[in-house]
């Protein structure tokens, strides 16, 4: 025996659907009836998948509830998920890809470092994560100087005197989050042993 068409299987979910959001909304068939115009047999039998729904009584329904039309049906969400970035140039001359979409106190960034040479510390208010992506990077804190390996992190109070450039002359490629001081990103390697 031949599978329904897919479209069926979508119509067959629309009745419970419509349901399942009168009950949330604590609405009686009446109630739903006097705010639509759609009598409470019609909606009693769409609910129970006895009647088939369609644009004319869809649409009054999908703005008594205030939902998008799509959700009544189910429809899966479209859209082109290509996120485009746009690089930027660094007086430096490296490359930073802003991550983030929102302003916020936590800002992500992806970062291109060319050699930028001998260390000049810089201090501001903020806490800095960074995960090096590709490449050997050099991370000079307080009197910590560190080489950092793909895949390794550095987190750090921005306020102590810091540097972070190549570490071996060639472009190191990171992602950095930075927050506003306070803000700490916690990464956890492995669970934490039961105390119990």
């Amino acid at each position: 025996m031949d599978s329904p068409p897919a479209h069926q299987a979508v119509l067959d979910e629309v009745g419970p659907r419509l349901r399942r959001l009168r009950d949330q909304r604590g609405l009686t068939l009446a109630a739903l009836a006097g705010a639509t115009g759609i009598s409470k047999s019609t909606l009693s039998r769409l609910e129970s998948g006895q009647r088939r729904p369609s644009l004319e009584l869809l649409l009054p329904l999908a703005s008594a509830y205030q939902v998008p039309l799509d959700d009544l049906v189910g429809a899966p969400e479209v859209g082109d998920p290509r996120v485009r970035l746009t690089p930027r140039r660094l007086a430096s001359g490296g490359t930073f890809v802003p991550l983030s979409r929102r302003p916020g106190p936590l800002q992500a960034y992806k970062l291109i470092i060319p050699d930028r040479g001998e260390p000049e510390f810089r201090t501001h208010e903020g806490y800095e994560w960074l995960y090096v992506l590709d490449g050997r990077l050099r991370v000079v804190l307080a009197e910590h100087d560190l080489v950092l390996g793909a895949g390794e992190v550095a987190e750090f109070d921005t306020r102590v005197p810091h540097w972070f450039g190549s570490a071996d002359g060639r472009p190191v490629e990171i992602l950095s989050l930075f927050g506003r001081q306070g803000e700490r990103m916690h990464v956890r390697a492995k669970p934490r042993a039961n105390s119990s």
